[in-house]
């Protein structure tokens, strides 16, 4: 179990973690609602600093980007809600394309668009994730490592927090990554065989997250690949 406090002096180096606004017709969005459970706790001797993101595309980024250099963090999380899976799902690449199957919250559907024109195909994300699955698991809380995070505004958060890393002069270079949780009970009350998992549960592998991110420097080696 993360161990964590809330007692802080604003002197700690910083975690930053992002949640998203509610979007597609939800009324809450989990992503939020556990990073800012987490908002000024202390894990392994770091502060944990949460922000919203608009689930909107490019304001999530250009928001990101003010709080990466206002809060110049050692780690960032960056989450999202990713309704139908079953547990926490660290993710392995972000790929260069918007394609949104529904509109953001401004109303745009980008199709086939670049998030960079000059930019690589892909980010891998800079987290030990495997470590963080294997943890988050021990603590009976179910979590896999995924290889999409989809095309919608999570991917183009995950890319955008990737090449601002990768672009970063910040030393000892930062990490980050994506993690995706899924709905919490109340937002499939009448979809019993929808996924869920408890608010408490996803802060508390949030947090585990958090303390391996910032303890492990080799990730773990395990076979957590996967055909499809």
């Amino acid at each position: 179990m993360a161990r964590r406090t809330t007692r802080t002096s604003h002197s700690e180096p910083v975690i930053l973690l992002t949640g998203f606004e509610p979007f597609g017709g939800e009324t809450i969005n989990p992503s939020w609602e556990a990073a800012r459970a987490l908002h000024h706790a202390i894990i392994a001797g770091h502060r944990v600093v949460a922000v919203e993101l608009p689930c909107v595309f490019g304001r999530a980024a250009a928001v990101l980007g003010k709080a990466l250099r206002r809060h110049r963090p050692v780690v960032t999380i960056c989450t999202g809600q990713a309704g139908g899976r079953p547990g926490l799902a660290p993710e392995r690449v972000a790929i260069n394309v918007d394609d949104a199957r529904i509109p953001d919250n401004a109303g745009a559907q980008p199709l086939d668009r670049p998030i960079a024109r000059r930019g690589p195909a892909a980010y891998f994300t800079t987290l030990p994730n495997k470590a963080i699955v294997q943890a988050i698991r021990a603590q009976g809380i179910p979590a896999d490592l995924s290889n999409t995070a989809g095309t919608f505004v999570c991917n183009h958060v995950a890319y955008a927090l990737m090449q601002w890393l990768a672009r970063s002069r910040q030393r000892p270079r930062p990490r980050g990554g994506f993690i995706h949780v899924p709905f919490i009970p109340e937002q499939v009350a009448e979809r019993p065989e929808t996924p869920s998992l408890p608010l408490d549960a996803i802060v508390e592998g949030l947090a585990i997250a958090c303390e391996v991110a910032v303890q492990t420097q080799r990730d773990a080696v395990a076979s957590l690949g996967r055909e499809h």
